[in-house]
């Protein structure tokens, strides 16, 4: 999985990036909320792991904002505060879990798969493991790549999820709705424009000619297909 790890100190970072990568994990991580903010918006992580007290932003308000963003990822946060008030403030965000400092590599891996557990989507099955063909692209879901010919293209887990989509149903108009429901998560509604945005950013990534794309068409008034 892709795990977004916010945590100020250097050394607490680094050790949790460490033992979550030897986990089999692969993690990134910032060192204050708003680089958190942005690198939630580019890397489309899996599960958020977040510290309290920040700077720039509190995870607080991280959460809110990739609650604004994002309805179903899951976030957990990692805190020294322990108060039942902070615990209720965090859930009342939208955080799914809380973890109080100090704790241990296994105790975060243990609510890391509960986590995982409990929110099915992120069970991937064997099958929607296994790399799948888009005209030239070759899609590679346990690396988070794409692959034309030799070279190597970097995907979100989002994206991955959205190609999917269209891979599994060839010829059909998808429309927006069924997108943001497939990608983001039924109760979520972004602007059409967000969900514009986010395939024309992908275009730019998988297609050969984005200005030409060949893989994800534009029906207009109606939506995207994938021939």
């Amino acid at each position: 999985m892709n795990i977004l790890i916010a945590e100020d100190d250097a050394r607490t970072r680094e050790g949790l990036r460490l033992a979550l990568v030897r986990a089999g994990h692969r993690v990134i991580a910032a060192a204050d909320g708003e680089a958190a903010v942005q690198l939630f918006n580019e890397e489309g992580p899996d599960i958020v792991c977040l510290d309290i007290m920040m700077p720039k932003m509190s995870g607080y308000d991280v959460c809110k904002a990739i609650r604004r963003a994002d309805k179903r990822v899951p976030v957990l946060f990692l805190s020294a505060k322990s108060e039942e008030v902070d615990r209720v403030l965090g859930l009342e965000l939208g955080a799914d879990d809380f973890l109080s400092k100090p704790f241990g590599v296994p105790e975060l891996l243990a609510r890391i798969a509960a986590i995982v557990r409990r929110c099915g989507w992120l069970n991937e099955s064997p099958s929607n493991s296994q790399p799948f063909v888009m005209g030239d692209l070759r899609i590679v879901p346990a690396e988070l790549r794409a692959y034309r010919g030799d070279k190597a293209i970097k995907l979100m887990s989002r994206d991955v999820r959205m190609l999917r989509i269209f891979h599994e149903r060839p010829g059909q108009v998808l429309d927006r709705n069924t997108l943001c429901d497939e990608a983001w998560g039924l109760d979520f509604f972004p602007s059409s424009r967000a969900l514009d945005m986010h395939i024309s950013q992908l275009r730019r990534r998988i297609e050969a000619d984005p200005a030409n794309p060949k893989i994800i068409t534009t029906v207009r008034g109606a939506g995207y297909r994938f021939e």
